[in-house]
């Protein structure tokens, strides 16, 4: 299931996705250096694509 997102965020643009892994919350790489602009892609990857925000929440946090 997450190679099915993986490659529609591709299509849609969001060609510096390089991983996401998806079970009871995403793991998702990105390829960027700026801390800032890698959460306003994944936030936008979650607007458009992950979250349905009628009924969800999420957060963005960065891990090692």
């Amino acid at each position: 299931q997450g190679k099915v997102v993986q490659n529609t965020l591709i299509n849609m643009g969001m060609n510096n996705l390089r991983n996401i892994r998806q079970g009871k919350h995403f793991e998702i790489e990105v390829d960027e250096n700026d801390e800032v602009n890698a959460k306003k892609k994944v936030d936008e990857m979650c607007k458009k694509l992950l979250v349905n925000l009628i009924i969800e929440d999420y957060k963005i946090s960065k891990t090692q």
